[in-house]
């Protein structure tokens, strides 16, 4: 379908993105990629009056260490922070979609968005991340855990622009990411993102991140406290896996029930895990 007539404004700076969406109103959106504004857009569930393209504004792409932590500009594109060092987010940010929208698709885009299917959003709980949001009123700082407040609904207001994402360089620590979809570049029916930091044989500490398990992304916290200080086996594993499920509250659609994505969870988990501990 075609979308409704909008207005569209590629402003310079901040500071004019600022003043535009702030001009517009609320029916005004901002663009950074567009691959998740776009889609509602041609089906008439979402009817902008104004889009603010932020592809000009400076100082909201790339990636940088700083003191143990990774800056990664707002407008960063999935094919850039796959290519990067950034480890979960790297991984998780190769398994998006196809190249064409990675080559489009940005992180806080994506993040902004809110959809819990997506990859990024469950990733980030796991990084313990940070979100940059500047608003006319100034900067201010979201956890990762403060973020994902309903359904594709974002602590983000309405007037505030996210500039950058902070998240630990999480050395020593192993990832894994596993997703089940129908087709490769669909949404995830199920994700999960997991990070093990081992010591020796023993499970220092471990975070697992769920996607489209509940309206937000979650962590596994049930998984973390089981695998805690264990042995790490494939069999203690597969028993903390078991709890992947626990206090989720999966929606059913027309790829999977409920009771399929809670069955998901704990298959996901384990191999996720298992990946992440480098047992895989």
């Amino acid at each position: 379908m075609i979308p409704a007539e909008f207005d569209y404004a590629a402003p310079d700076s901040l500071e004019d993105a600022l003043q535009a969406l702030a001009d517009g109103g609320e029916d005004a959106k901002l663009l950074a990629g567009g691959h998740s504004l776009i889609p509602l857009m041609k089906l008439r569930l979402a009817a902008p009056t104004l889009l603010v393209d932020l592809r000009r504004v400076p100082g909201l792409h790339g990636i940088a260490r700083e003191n143990g932590t990774w800056r990664i500009g707002a407008m960063t594109t999935h094919t850039e922070l796959s290519g990067s060092e950034v480890g979960l987010l790297a991984q998780v940010a190769g398994t998006i979609a196809d190249r064409q929208v990675r080559n489009r698709g940005t992180i806080g885009g994506s993040l902004a968005h809110g959809d819990p299917a997506s990859d990024l959003p469950a990733a980030l709980l796991v990084c313990d991340g940070t979100l940059t949001v500047q608003g006319a009123s100034g900067q201010r700082t979201i956890a990762a855990a403060d973020m994902f407040q309903d359904y594709m609904e974002t602590a983000v207001g309405h007037e505030e622009i996210v500039t950058e994402i902070r998240v630990s360089a999480m050395d020593g620590w192993g990832f894994g990411y596993q997703k089940f979809t129908r087709r490769s570049e669909d949404w995830a029916m199920v994700a999960v993102s997991a990070a093990v930091k081992q010591l020796g044989d023993i499970c220092e500490d471990v975070r697992v991140g769920l996607g489209n398990m509940a309206s937000t992304p979650l962590r596994a916290t049930a998984v973390e406290d089981a695998l805690r200080g264990q042995h790490v086996t494939r069999e203690t594993i597969a028993a903390a896996a078991a709890h992947a499920a626990d206090g989720t509250d999966p929606p059913a659609d027309l790829n999977a029930s409920a009771d399929y994505k809670r069955h998901l969870a704990q298959v996901l988990c384990r191999r996720a895990l298992e990946e992440a501990a480098g047992l895989s």
